[in-house]
């Protein structure tokens, strides 16, 4: 059997997310049909982490089993012929037997796009949020900092993230690389980007909501430090909409 790496991009609006469920469009689900049309075959597609609805990816990475001769390319041809307009394959490869498009990777990078102006076009509306309001940038620069290495992100966790009954593992403790708020080169745009070893359930759009609050001027840096510090997530801010968040990129070790 040869082991094959997809990178794809998808609109994630119309999708319940990654995971395949019964009934329900998904990434997986599409994915794994356009590949059984190509090989004939129950493939079953492994996803670098599961996105939830909503959200969208501009370098997922997945991987698949397949005895079907087609080169790396045919399926890169092939699905592109197959897929909705809204998920694109951007690069298809053979790689090892033990390549593993979850296990194998040692980190992600996300996006969270925001807009701040009067008027957000509406051909923005599904990626990005409008906040109406003035940004004290220095005060949500100096909460990003203060996320920047290993963590308990439990205030930050969504309720399903994980077995919280279970005392073996790395329960809610992650570590982020680095945590950026950037402008970008439109007028009004800005983004979050966030770099980590692994991200809990809706834990980015829980840190962004918290830190828009302290952007806004509704809770201060120190709040945002004790919201930490108490590993409760009924101390942190909303969840910051899905449509705005985005996985840029999946980290390996080579």
């Amino acid at each position: 059997m040869r082991n094959l790496k997809l990178v794809l991009a998808f609109d994630g609006t119309d999708y319940a997310g990654w995971q395949r469920q019964k009934d329900i469009p998904t990434i997986q689900g599409t994915l794994e049909d356009c590949i059984r049309i190509m090989t004939s075959e129950g493939n079953v597609v492994h996803g670098a982490g599961r996105t939830d609805a909503g959200v969208h990816a501009l370098g997922m990475v997945a991987n698949f089993h397949t005895g079907s001769v087609i080169p790396a390319q045919g399926f890169y041809r092939g699905l592109n012929s197959l897929l909705p307009d809204d998920i694109r394959i951007l690069k298809a490869l053979e790689v090892p037997e033990d390549f593993h498009s979850r296990y194998s990777a040692v980190g992600k990078v996300y996006q969270y796009r925001i807009f701040s102006g009067p008027v957000l076009l509406p051909t923005d509306r599904l990626y990005c949020v409008n906040v109406h309001w003035n940004l004290n940038i220095k005060a949500m620069a100096e909460c990003l900092k203060i996320l920047v290495g290993q963590h308990d992100f439990s205030s930050f966790e969504a309720t399903g993230s994980r077995d919280v009954d279970k005392k073996c593992g790395r329960g809610a403790v992650r570590e982020i690389f680095s945590a950026d708020f950037k402008p970008e080169d439109k007028l009004h745009f800005f983004y979050f980007e966030f770099a980590g070893d692994g991200f809990l359930r809706h834990m980015i759009r829980n840190i962004v909501g918290t830190v828009l609050e302290v952007g806004i001027g509704k809770r201060t840096v120190e709040s945002f430090i004790s919201v930490l510090k108490k590993q409760d997530r009924t101390f942190a801010g909303p969840t910051a909409p899905a449509k705005g968040l985005f996985l840029k990129e999946v980290l390996y070790g080579n």
